[in-house]
């Protein structure tokens, strides 16, 4: 089971966006990285490519460490280490370590 999904919020917990929350992106779970809307961001200039591109600086979320980021319980409001709860139907889900509320 994943920890960190797609549209979770997220909690930064080192580097340069230490103690920032974000909503994830896109995650890419093989290569361990995960993009957060507002964190990471760089500068990129962009050429034009074809007609009707506009060239121009632009600022765009980069991919983190995934080990960078926690999840934020929706329950306690506060980043939380995430244990795998079996449900009655057999299904899995996640859960926060600190009050067991369900995700």
């Amino acid at each position: 089971m994943a920890r960190i999904k797609k549209n979770d919020t997220v909690f930064v917990i080192s580097g340069k966006d230490k103690g920032k929350r974000g909503s994830v992106i896109d995650i890419s779970p093989r290569e361990g990285k995960v993009v957060v809307k507002g964190v990471a961001i760089v500068t990129r200039h962009m050429k034009v490519r074809r007609q009707g591109d506009v060239a121009g600086i632009k600022k765009e979320e980069s991919n983190i460490n995934l080990a960078k980021v926690m999840p934020i319980c929706s329950a306690c409001n506060k980043p939380c280490r995430i244990s795998v709860k079996m449900l009655d139907n057999g299904n899995k889900a996640r859960s926060c370590n600190q009050c067991k509320e369900v995700f």
